[in-house]
């Protein structure tokens, strides 16, 4: 998502950054590269024209042109009107229904069925609200089944009548929501290969019968400048409260998510970043601006931590670390909370500077992973608590339980002993990035 923008972004960054002092001259070349950069990321020509005029509009200010770092000053214009681009302040989810009523439309193939199996997930584990999910998709073959699937991997109900009429399930949906105590009720509709009166009017009917509290219009971020149409045409017919983007984890360039909110005036609320469950963020424009600019996203990076680790968990590693107690069965159960935040590659992405670091690059094979977690399991008790004790003889061991290598066996061993090493340094206060 946005991988070749941010570099792109990064390097012009670290050219601004590395002017003494910065000139018209300077400055119009570093716009000029802005502006071929968001040409490339498929952002429309006429939001590229909008945002590179003000950036140089405010480059060439005062404020700049006497500062003392005049390179930080320009990377904070651009990281402002980046946000500004995005829509600014974040736009949070309704919370005020009794109970709360989502719409999700979209054409067919954006993955709104699943979409809306990751935004229920996300209403219990995050506002900790109870969700039913409403089949109204009657036309699409199978589109009942695969949401009760969902429903079924997740553990969420889902009301529905069958072929029935949608306008009559939506309605009936919601008295069994009321009676039963629910939420949130996410409504399910039918899609079409394109936009036809016929959908927009099926539309009409069931928001005029259920008064959602939003209609968030579902659209694969990979349609490239189409979307803008498609979103245009939607808000027209019934009024969008905000739109949910998925598939930014496939070979996007980002374009999509630059130009929606300057020319629709409907803002992203949700993002879809995996195809598990779990995939669904919040639209922060101004973290996403940080993300794109190779400044990180150290906040996003908290909360997947505090979502999966057990604080009294860490509390525990850490007083072990400081007291040299720390072991592999420490070690193996951190490894398994991290492991439930995703995959790590897109982790370390968050990091502030991982970019400037080549940390981006990294690629991580969830093999590897599996293989150091066989090592561990094949230890005896004793040997994890006090890998010390492993020589020679218990490392061949090791390595045929496991199905490894004694080497992998040596190296997880080495990298257990820097880890702790390097923890203790860093509470210490002591700690140097090692490159």
């Amino acid at each position: 998502m946005f991988e070749n923008l941010g570099e792109r972004f990064n390097n012009i960054l670290h050219k601004a950054r590395g002017y003494g002092k910065i000139t018209e001259e300077n400055i119009k070349e570093m716009v000029k590269e802005v502006r071929i950069a968001l040409l490339e990321a498929d952002v429309n020509y006429k939001v590229v024209k909008e945002f590179t005029n003000k950036v140089l509009e405010k480059s060439l200010g005062q404020e700049v042109m006497t500062s003392l770092k005049p390179g930080e000053v320009f990377v904070k214009i651009v990281s402002d009107e980046l946000t500004e681009l995005l829509g600014g302040e974040s736009k949070p989810l309704v919370v005020n229904g009794n109970p709360t009523i989502l719409m999700l439309v979209g054409l067919q193939g954006s993955g709104k069925t699943t979409t809306i199996g990751k935004l229920a997930n996300l209403v219990r584990k995050k506002y900790h609200k109870k969700p039913l999910m409403v089949a109204c998709d009657v036309y699409r073959p199978a589109a009942i089944e695969q949401l009760k699937q969902i429903g079924k991997e997740l553990d969420i109900e889902v009301f529905e009548k069958g072929l029935n009429n949608p306008v009559a399930t939506s309605k009936e949906a919601i008295s069994y929501a009321k009676d039963n105590g629910y939420d949130y009720v996410l409504i399910d509709t039918a899609g079409r290969l394109h936009i036809d009166t016929e959908l927009m009017q099926e539309l009409a009917d069931i928001k005029q019968e259920v008064n959602p509290n939003e209609i968030l219009l579902v659209i694969d971020a990979m349609m490239g400048q189409d979307a803008i149409n498609v979103i245009t045409g939607f808000n027209e017919a019934i009024d969008l409260t905000g739109v949910i983007l998925t598939k930014l984890d496939g070979d996007t360039r980002g374009g999509v998510a630059l130009s929606v909110r300057h020319l629709t005036n409907v803002p992203i609320k949700f993002m879809g970043t995996s195809e598990k469950m779990d995939g669904l963020e919040e639209f922060q424009p101004k973290r996403m601006s940080g993300r794109i600019l190779g400044m990180g996203d150290i906040v996003s990076l908290v909360e997947k931590a505090s979502e999966v680790i057990d604080e009294e968990e860490a509390e525990n590693s850490i007083k072990k670390l400081q007291k040299g107690k720390y072991d592999l069965n420490d070690f193996l159960s951190q490894m398994k909370q991290i492991r439930k935040m995703g995959p790590l590659e897109n982790l370390i992405k968050l990091i502030p500077g991982a970019s400037k670091m080549g940390l981006n690059k990294i690629q991580i094979d969830p093999k590897q992973i599996a293989r150091i977690e066989a090592i561990i399991l094949s230890m005896t008790k004793e040997e994890r608590k006090n890998p010390d004790i492993i020589k020679a003889s218990r490392k061949t061991r090791i390595a045929k339980g496991s199905g490894v290598s004694v080497m992998e066996v040596n190296r997880l061993l080495t990298q257990f002993e820097n880890y702790k090493k390097m923890v203790k340094s860093a509470m210490s206060g002591n700690f140097k990035m090692p490159f």
